[in-house]
């Protein structure tokens, strides 16, 4: 496998550590597989410092796993890893729905209809789930980082990158693709209605029947006892929502 060397200038443990996350989640680098961070570092036109920084930050966000004198192991993740993945999201993306729906101004909700519309035509385009998975991280993205908590949008969006090395959606498998995207256009017109509670019921009402039927269809792929999501519905005015 070739990498394609870096340009310079640099931030090089920032840039580096983007590439080898591509690299992941596009399924370059891949699951299971032991790479040499010297190899790496040789392809990436770099020194071996700012790969292993760059190495680092990507075991703390559970995607490798460094091991002694051999290099770094990409993780596979699990069906468990997804039920874990849903449980935090539903803990932090309605609150953070709630939150964005009062703080975004005009231009925030043409991003997010942007971010709609390019997420529809990538359901309606069929057979890509990985560009579709893609398309509605962007759609989430948008609204995370409206809610003005960087570190929590960045958080959601290390979580989304465990979920794309699986390439596992539910699109067209266990729920029709005009189901999936019915729930974004309920969440978006909740938004620009700044009907905040609404918006964040949709979010976790989509969010939690996602994660099900996600986690039944792989575990029922691979044989393994399916793990149950558990989160409270958010009170009907949102109030456990408000800050």
């Amino acid at each position: 496998m070739e990498i394609e060397p870096l340009p310079p200038p640099l931030s090089l443990e920032r840039e580096v550590y983007r590439r080898l996350r591509d690299l992941i989640v596009s399924g370059n680098l891949v699951p299971g597989s032991l790479y040499s961070m010297n190899e790496l570092a040789t392809q990436l036109h770099v020194s071996r410092t700012p790969v292993a920084q760059a190495v680092a930050r990507l075991v703390d966000h559970g995607m490798v796993r460094v091991e002694h004198r051999r290099g770094l192991r990409v993780l596979e993740t699990s069906p468990h890893d997804l039920a874990e993945i849903y449980e935090l999201r539903l803990l932090l993306e309605p609150r953070a729905t709630h939150r964005a729906t009062g703080l975004m101004r005009p231009a925030d909700h043409r991003r997010l209809k942007d971010a709609l519309v390019a997420l529809s035509r990538a359901a309606k385009g069929a057979g890509n789930a990985r560009d579709y998975l893609r398309r509605d991280a962007d759609f989430h993205s948008v609204i995370l980082q409206a809610s003005g908590n960087r570190r929590l949008a960045d958080f959601v969006q290390s979580l989304r990158d465990l979920q794309l090395i699986r390439n596992a959606s539910t699109v067209d498998r266990t729920r029709p693709l005009a189901d999936v995207v019915g729930d974004h256009e309920r969440i978006y017109e909740s938004i620009v209605k700044g009907a905040a509670a609404a918006a964040a019921r949709e979010m976790h009402s989509h969010i939690l029947l996602t994660g099900e039927l996600l986690i039944k269809q792989e575990t029922a792929e691979t044989g393994e006892s399916a793990d149950v999501l558990s989160s409270p519905w958010p009170t009907p005015d949102g109030a456990d929502l408000v800050e």
